[in-house]
């Protein structure tokens, strides 16, 4: 493994420290809560976890142990017997939730619907009832390729409460990529959507199932469920194909809750390498409950008359421990929208925070950049007053785009929780206490309670404040992922042969370069693949880009590195402007010369190309390693599933 030192001259000072009116009704009101339950977690993991367990989550049965460690493999809670959807569900129908809203949805045209924990608990019956009609049994794997309605929501809430596994893919990856992930999975039903509304267009999902499943490609699939959203004509396979609001009308909305084992497969949600076929991330049952339950309240601070939105589509881990599974364990309102801001709605986000009077707000920092390309004029336009709470999540924020942020959306009033995680840690591990720890524009702030973090040279030892090395954890946490799906071998050689500690036990580490300032900060420096060596300067990207952010002409930039012959590599910027400023040769001057002011000579890019887009995966994350093969002049290679428009590739070699 290649030296991580990475260069971090990027400055960044400002602190905010959490509104007094905020903290006083906080739920982690003081740093000094804060330190007490990080020690608590340190003097007693197993106490620390097994507390929250027992007072957080409903038991059909106690478990034995709080912990068996083995590295890599972890079980928690062994022994214990609950239900995941029981617990989103259920239990608060005893409480005054019953009658609460869980679920308020609007579709992109306009239309919405409400449901409360009852009547989510009752459609959540009747398709787990539909479900083994359709002969699935515990331990049969699901698979859900859905728009974002609430249908799906329900589909992933029955899939748990029968104890049938379930792998949601993305609505929009192609027919391959679904059959691939269903094949890997070995999924018995899929269940889908005539089609989803995204951007002013019908997306078609059955006929992508259609395409995915033609001439027996994946042999397990014995069923197909297909929720009417649209109304357009698809073809209905006879035997095969069943129409959910005609099986709706004759089962009973009425399903025990199957009594699951703590260790027992929860999902497998497929994540992309760089190289190779998709990595299915495994989550179990008892320990990923928890986590992101108590991460979802304690970051979130959720409150009870909070109305919480998570932009995050079901398809990604987002989704899963944000959107559905950590609020409705808490018993909160969560907000879903079906669409995005496209041309004829650009300021459809801040129309329904005005509307629906969303208090918390949880997005990824390219929205927020492309809002502020869009221009300041669309959200003060609107009254955004009910928010209270700001979040981010994805890859690490600008700090200028933080300070848009919180002083346009938040209106200076509202803390931001920058959160670092994976879809291999289930959870939020690194980010503010929104009552508790002042945040810096861009840092992702201090480790969760009971999570164990560091920053280590290549020999697993910790390196010095503003030292960049590769971001590890050290000790487990219930919402670690388990295992890679039918791959446990590249389970352990993905993420724990790569750095251990000087005695030999192994470090988690996914691939992230970090550094730490003098009060223990972390800063997220991006992937370590996207570290660009100048003349024997390892340089983060992040900090590149964010100096370029921090331009007004800019909106958004990418930064990789290209093989020289002289310097080893040289600095390719690829630039978004806003929509003030048009690309000329004096602009890319002045912004090569902003680097310098911001960094230092050393990180002058060498080139900066215009482009209108960047390209993304669906989920809003920049895939840089796709510019660097552009910038070498190679042909595009490895996993390209996951990228959202395939023909920004196109325009930024015609740029080229």
């Amino acid at each position: 493994m290649s030296d991580p030192t990475i260069e971090s001259l990027l400055q960044e000072n400002r602190h905010f420290p959490p509104p007094s009116d905020f903290a006083q009704q906080a739920r982690i009101a003081s740093f000094a809560q804060y330190q007490e339950l990080c020690q608590e977690a340190v003097t007693d993991p197993e106490g620390f976890w097994g507390r929250l367990a027992r007072t957080e989550l409903h038991w059909f049965s106690p478990w034995e142990q709080v912990l068996q460690w083995d590295p890599p493999q972890a079980k928690w809670f062994v022994g214990g017997k609950l239900n995941l959807s029981y617990n989103c569900l259920d239990r608060h129908l005893e409480t005054s939730c019953r009658t609460k809203p869980a679920l308020i949805w609007e579709g992109e045209p306009g239309d919405t619907r409400t449901l409360t924990y009852e009547e989510l608990h009752q459609r959540v019956c009747q398709m787990a009832n539909a479900l083994q009609e359709l002969g699935v049994k515990k331990g049969d794997r699901v698979g859900i390729y859905m728009p974002m309605i609430p249908e799906a929501v329900m589909a992933m809430l029955a899939c748990a409460r029968i104890g049938a596994p379930h792998t949601v893919v993305f609505g929009g990856f192609s027919a391959e990529a679904l059959k691939d992930r269903l094949n890997d999975a070995g999924a018995r039903v899929v269940i889908t959507a005539d089609g989803g509304w995204r951007k002013d267009a019908i997306v078609p999902l059955k006929s992508q199932v259609d395409l995915a499943l033609q001439a027996d490609q994946v042999p397990s699939v014995a069923h197909v469920l297909v929720v009417r959203r649209t109304g357009e004509a698809i073809r209905m396979q006879e035997e095969r194909d069943v129409w959910w609001h005609e099986i709706q009308q004759r089962v009973s909305d009425d399903c025990a809750a199957e009594e699951m084992d703590s260790e027992d497969l929860l999902f497998i949600l497929y994540t992309s390498g760089t190289t190779g076929k998709p990595k299915g991330v495994v989550h179990t049952t008892a320990g990923y409950n928890l986590y992101t339950h108590i991460t979802t309240q304690w970051i979130f601070d959720l409150r009870e008359d909070d109305i919480y939105w998570c932009t995050a589509d079901v398809g990604w881990i987002t989704g899963h421990s944000y959107l559905v599974y950590g609020p409705l364990s808490n018993g909160a309102t969560v907000f879903m929208y079906e669409g995005a801001p496209r041309p004829s709605a650009p300021g459809c986000f801040w129309d329904l925070i005005e509307k629906h009077k969303i208090t918390i707000f949880y997005t990824a920092p390219t929205a927020i950049r492309a809002f502020i390309k869009m221009g300041d004029h669309l959200p003060q336009a609107r009254d955004l007053s009910s928010l209270r709470l700001l979040g981010t999540v994805g890859e690490p924020i600008n700090p200028e785009a933080w300070i848009w942020y919180h002083r346009v959306i938040g209106g200076e009033r509202c803390p931001i929780v920058d959160t670092w995680w994976q879809t291999e840690t289930g959870g939020i591990m690194i980010s503010a206490l929104p009552g508790a720890i002042s945040t810096k524009p861009g840092s992702a702030s201090l480790p969760f309670p009971g999570i164990q973090a560091d920053v280590v040279d290549a020999q697993g030892l910790p390196v010095a404040d503003h030292q960049g090395g590769y971001l590890v954890v050290r000790q487990p946490w219930p919402g670690m992922m388990r295992t890679v799906y039918n791959d446990p071998e590249r389970f352990r050689r993905s993420y724990w042969e790569h750095l251990q500690t000087g005695d030999g036990h192994p470090l988690y580490f996914a691939g992230d370069g970090a550094h730490r300032d003098a009060e223990g900060y972390f800063w997220i420096m991006g992937r370590v693949d996207d570290v660009i060596s100048v003349a024997g300067h390892r340089l983060g990207t992040m900090e590149i880009e964010s100096a370029l952010v921090s331009h007004p002409a800019v909106a958004e930039a990418a930064v990789v590195g290209r093989p020289d012959a002289l310097k080893g590599e040289v600095i390719i910027a690829y630039v978004v402007l806003d929509n003030q400023h048009q690309p000329q040769e004096n602009l890319q001057k002045e912004l090569m010369q902003h680097v310098v002011q911001e960094i230092g000579a050393l990180a002058r890019p060498a080139e900066i190309r215009w482009t209108e887009t960047l390209p993304k995966t669906r989920s809003g994350k920049i895939m840089r390693r796709l510019l660097r093969t552009l910038a070498a002049g190679e042909e595009i290679a490895g996993d390209t599933s996951t990228l959202e428009d395939r023909t920004v590739l196109d325009r930024l070699r015609e740029g080229a």
